[in-house]
């Protein structure tokens, strides 16, 4: 079987060398090695060095050279309609914190449909808008790899007092309470200066994990 062993770039390649396209949801889109099959019927073995994100309108070259496009594939989506960028920041803020793949399109944000997170985002103001529509969300702050999501479990207010023993080797332990300052993620007023620190920083960090359409999204990446 042909293998197909490196990613090429959107319009980096000739259109006259594309000979196949490959249809691919955003899970089936960070893969390693693959067995996949063309529109047209070309079947070959996706064969990476190591997972990439596949998107949409790059290319899969093939041994021989030649190329097999691939076209991201619609999927149910929550479109998410902001009034203004400030309002944009505030409902990103709180998607980052439950670490979701988010597609984000000037004032408006892509999410895969969720109707805990859309309740929440309608909390906050914003309208939610079902759509079918392909799906290319923000890679991580390290690199353009899968975002995996964190579900909307129990949560960990680092706002209140935690009352902690530490033992000292002079011989007793004594508890003394530490109450962290609250921070005002809201007061955020540029577009561009999201933050999201991810431990103790005074935010609400969610830890079960659940499943989107079949396909676990916790910490398991698909690897091949």
């Amino acid at each position: 079987m042909i293998r197909a062993t490196q990613v090429l770039t959107p319009r980096s390649f000739a259109e006259t060398a594309v000979i196949d396209r490959v249809v691919l949801d955003y899970d089936d889109r960070h893969r390693r090695r693959l067995v996949l099959e063309g529109v047209d019927g070309l079947t070959f073995l996706l064969d990476l060095a190591e997972a990439v994100p596949l998107v949409s309108d790059c290319g899969l070259q093939l041994e021989d050279s030649r190329v097999v496009l691939v076209v991201a594939a619609a999927e149910p989506l929550a479109e998410i309609r902001t009034t203004d960028p400030n309002h944009m920041v505030r409902v990103a803020w709180h998607l980052g914190n439950r670490h979701l793949p988010t597609q984000i399109m000037g004032k408006r944000l892509r999410i895969r449909r969720d109707h805990v997170i859309e309740d929440m985002v309608r909390g906050l103001g914003a309208k939610v808008v079902p759509i079918e529509a392909p799906f290319d969300p923000e890679g991580g702050a390290y690199g353009h790899g899968t975002v995996t999501g964190h579900d909307h479990g129990h949560s960990h207010d680092h706002g209140h007092s935690h009352d902690h023993g530490h033992s000292h080797d002079h011989g007793h332990s004594h508890g003394h309470a530490h109450t962290a300052a609250p921070r005002d993620v809201l007061a955020v007023k540029t577009a561009g200066h999201t933050h999201d620190d991810s431990c103790g920083c005074g935010h609400d960090h969610s830890h079960d994990h659940h499943d989107h359409h079949g396909h676990a999204h916790g910490h398991d990446h698909k690897h091949g």
